[in-house]
């Protein structure tokens, strides 16, 4: 529900793709190269579909206190090798979660990669949505008016780091 706030908000001259990460097989070293002639056709169409974007928002739940397996292991199809679709990309990442620590150790996991892959995180304003089941009402509407605002914000300072480090 907080992917659809995000495409609400989303500053009317950037453009937002889903890419979906559901297909992708569990990571395996020996099915991606150099090890392997080619990478399963998912993660090949996965790449590629990030290869082509300019900027990442990632929108996610916190699992047993770090990021969920399923986006991992996209993490991890999309951040190996040379032509490792996640270099260098700006990117902002948004959670929310029925508990009351937002999604703050999901946000710390994801430090150590965007280090590694030098990618340009948006810092400021976190966006951690506590109690997200008190946010949004029996429709899915969202409630929480002064998280909205930074949501815009924080989307605000992607689309500045996207303009900067545009290719």
């Amino acid at each position: 529900m907080l992917l659809r706030i995000v495409q609400e908000l989303l500053p009317g001259d950037l453009q937002m793709n889903i890419v979906s990460f559901a297909d992708l097989p569990v990571y395996n070293g020996d099915y991606d190269l150099p090890i392997a002639n080619e990478r399963p056709a998912t993660v090949t169409k996965f790449r590629e579909e990030l290869a082509q974007v300019d900027g990442l928002i990632i929108v996610s739940p916190e699992y047993s206190y770090s990021i969920p397996g399923g986006l991992k292991n996209a993490i991890d199809w999309a951040s190996r090798g040379d032509d490792a679709p996640l270099l260098n990309k700006p990117v902002s990442i948004m959670g929310a979660t029925m508990g009351v620590w937002g999604t703050v150790r999901m946000h710390i996991a994801f430090n150590p990669i965007f280090e590694i892959m030098n990618m340009r995180p948006v810092y400021r304003p976190e966006i951690m949505i506590a109690k997200a089941h008190e946010k949004f009402d029996k429709n899915g509407k969202f409630m929480d008016e002064y998280a909205k605002k930074l949501i815009r914000q924080n989307l605000d300072n992607l689309k500045e780091l996207i303009t900067l480090y545009q290719k």
